[in-house]
């Protein structure tokens, strides 16, 4: 690693490097790619890279020209010829598989329409698709997805609203969403409307801030367009300041009557905390229950504090073992194992859940803490 650095200090115009990764660990690889990539994009050396790993090649290349018994196979650009994913196969170099789709879907970002361009390329090419989440929708090119039950959030966030509600009826809901182009914020809301619903039906509950909602309160099911219309009220863009915003506006628009102990709904961690802090200062807010979502740290200093009821931890390392899991699968000419299917608007797709979990102040510290996710030096006030 010395001697590489030590070279591309030197500012060769063309640097040859023969298995520069082999032997090294996974930062040790990233560090060399690192310094490679920067070499040839910022100071624009050449860089003759020698590799039998595909996703060196896949990720910090331009062109790729693959020999085979010494005679050039393939050249051009690593979508170019990933495209021969059968002929690579035979040749032993499967890993295309799956560097070559993550390596365009990084590109692309989470634009829906640009995703789902990449991965029917890709199909197009034999490629099996994995697809994180189900962020890519209306396409019959996704083989799996890999993914949080976002059903199972809702329905979590939903129950621990009715679990600690106050004694009586007529308590107001505050129902707040995330960005209406986002098809997860539908999966979370449906979830939660799921366990709400009966309660806002039989006047346990009552919406104090969207017309929609109250409208459909005797409805169990919605279509996708009634969740669309009810989202459309009460939107928070996942952004912290709009969240804020809402909730200020909401707080101002009703009566005594709609505060008192409340309850509401936030869709995540970072909306929650704006909200919360919104509620908390209103003179006329005796109490607040809110739900959060994904674990921030500085929502979990919120639980802590009891400013922030609970959060549902999606547990990433899970979420990376049981994607490699069904990478390996596949590669090994193996059918992956799934629980469940989704259907994207275009086809059901066969599907691994990863298990969720609500975190409170009663479970914080085996939830989050004792399992290795933070450390306990990050926060205060922790028993």
């Amino acid at each position: 690693r010395a001697a590489i650095a030590g070279v591309i200090a030197m500012k060769p115009a063309v640097l040859i490097l023969d298995e520069p990764t082999a032997g090294l660990d996974p930062k040790g690889r990233d560090d060399i790619l690192g310094l490679i990539s920067d070499m040839h994009q910022k100071r624009g050396d050449t860089v003759i890279l020698v590799s039998h790993s595909m996703e060196d090649v896949a990720n910090y290349v331009d062109r790729i020209i693959v020999m085979d018994a010494g005679k050039p196979a393939f050249d051009g650009t690593p979508k170019e010829v990933f495209a021969h994913y059968k002929e690579l196969e035979k040749m032993g170099l499967a890993a295309p598989q799956v560097t070559y789709v993550m390596h365009d879907l990084r590109d692309a970002g989470f634009d829906v329409d640009a995703s789902a361009t990449t991965v029917e390329e890709a199909k197009e090419a034999g490629v099996t698709v994995i697809a994180y989440d189900r962020l890519i929708t209306g396409t019959d090119a996704v083989d799996y997805y890999v993914t949080f039950d976002s059903f199972a959030v809702g329905e979590a966030q939903g129950q621990y609203l009715i679990d600690n509600a106050p004694a009586g009826s007529g308590i107001p809901l505050y129902l707040y969403a995330g960005a209406s182009t986002d098809n997860n914020a539908f999966i979370f809301f449906e979830g939660a409307w799921s366990v709400l619903q009966p309660k806002v039906a039989d006047g346990t509950f009552t919406i104090a801030n969207s017309s929609e909602a109250e409208a459909l309160k005797d409805s169990a099911d919605l279509s996708r367009e009634q969740v669309g219309k009810i989202i459309g009220q009460v939107t928070t863009d996942w952004d912290f300041n709009v969240a804020k915003s809402k909730a200020e506006a909401n707080l101002t628009a009703v009566g005594a009557d709609m505060k008192g102990d409340v309850l509401v709904l936030a869709p995540n961690d970072g909306t929650a905390r704006s909200i919360a802090d919104v509620f908390a200062s209103d003179k006329d807010v005796t109490s607040y229950v809110v739900t959060g979502q994904d674990s921030e740290k500085a929502s979990v200093q919120y639980i802590i504090d009891g400013k922030q009821s609970m959060t549902v931890f999606k547990d990433t390392r899970t979420l990376a073992a049981d994607s490699v899991a069904m990478a390996v699968d596949i590669l090994g000419g193996k059918t992956p194992a799934t629980d469940t299917t989704y259907n994207n608007e275009k086809i059901d797709v066969p599907a691994k859940q990863t298990s969720i979990v609500v975190v409170t102040q009663d479970n914080v510290m085996q939830a989050l803490i004792e399992s290795g996710y933070y450390d306990a030096s990050e926060f205060t006030g922790l028993q």
